[in-house]
Formats: C-alpha cells, structure tokens, sequence
C-alpha cells in the first residue's frame, strides 16, 4: 500500500490479513493506550460489527472493512452527525473518483441502485459532555461479486454495479484525507 496521504488519520496504518472485528481489536488497542488516528483495516473479518448487534459480512480482500481511533476530547454536541457526516464524505469519495452517484439511508448507511453498499459503526465514549473516545468501523463492499443467501437482495459493491475492479486503497486513502479535514472542523 501507497503512503497514507493525512496529517494523522491513518499515518499508523495495522493491515491484518484476518481479524474477528476491526472494531474490537482497535478498541483493545485503545485501552492500551493507542494514539489518535490508528487506523486498522482487514482482509478478511469473521466477526464484523454491524449497527444493532448484527454482522457486517465480507468477503476475504474484496472489500474495504477498517476501523479508525478518534480521541477529541470536545463537547458532544460537535461530534452530534459524526455518522451522517461519514456517509455523505463516502458519497462525495466514489464521486470524485468514479463519477458514481451512491445515496445515503439516515444514519449510517450507504445505497448504490436501491441496495446497500456499506455501512457505518460508530461507538463513542464520553465523559460529563466531553467526548474522550470515538471509534468508527466503516465496511465498503468493493469487489464482492457473490454474497451469502441472508443478505443476496439487499447488499451490492461497486464491481457488481459497474463490472470493474476498484482499488480499495486508492479509495481508503481518499476517504481518509477527506474525512480528517472534516473531523478537523468538527472537533474546534
């Protein structure tokens, strides 16, 4: 993988070939003091966390599944759409990029043609109205072609779409420039 082009956000980049959660292992190296800005991503998740207890599914390395450690020490009420503000920074991303129009399903989720393409886990620890601790998972279906029976007519990626690879690091990479500059004026 090419240099992560950020100030902070991803600059400690832990690439595992396979993981249960991202989620739960970048927040077990949160209570072991790991600093702002880590960012994990996987090849492969067995365990990947889905809003309301459910499963985030994935297929091994074809698509984006990363969790990323934030630490902004801010009052609450400035991190209040931080979920919705990740989507629309995912829209604007395959945008740019591609060209490709995707829509957002309040709050955390991201459509492609009626289906979903990915999804948006963000888990916040705060303290009398500071936030200390956020961690966002973020699964971006990419270059999965086939998907399990439970969510076939639900779920699509961007290759099922438009019958091409993706580069998912081209794309994590632009994500994460983008949403540092947002995460920047958020926390102010």
């Amino acid at each position: 993988m090419e240099k992560i082009d950020t100030k902070f956000i991803g600059k400690n980049l832990i690439i595992l070939e396979e993981v249960d959660s991202t989620q739960k292992y970048i927040k077990e190296k949160a209570k072991h003091g790991a600093d702002e800005g880590l960012v994990v991503l996987a090849n492969n998740q067995t365990e990947g966390c889905g809003t309301n207890g459910r499963i985030w599914y994935t297929k091994k390395n074809d698509n984006l599944t990363f969790s990323m450690l934030l630490k902004p020490n801010c009052n609450v009420k400035n991190i209040e759409d931080l979920s919705i503000e990740v989507a629309k920074i995912i829209v604007h991303v395959i945008d740019k990029m591609y060209g490709y129009k995707l829509d957002i399903k309040y709050p955390n989720d991201v459509i492609l043609n009626g289906k979903k393409i990915g999804g948006i886990l963000t888990e916040t620890l705060i303290n009398k109205e500071i936030v200390k601790q956020i961690v966002i998972g973020i699964g971006l279906n990419i270059n999965q072609e086939e998907f399990v029976d439970e969510i076939k007519d639900i779920a699509t990626s961007l290759k099922k779409e438009f019958r091409k690879d993706f580069d998912k690091f081209e794309i994590l990479n632009e994500f994460l420039k983008e949403f540092e500059k947002m995460y920047l004026k958020m926390i102010i």
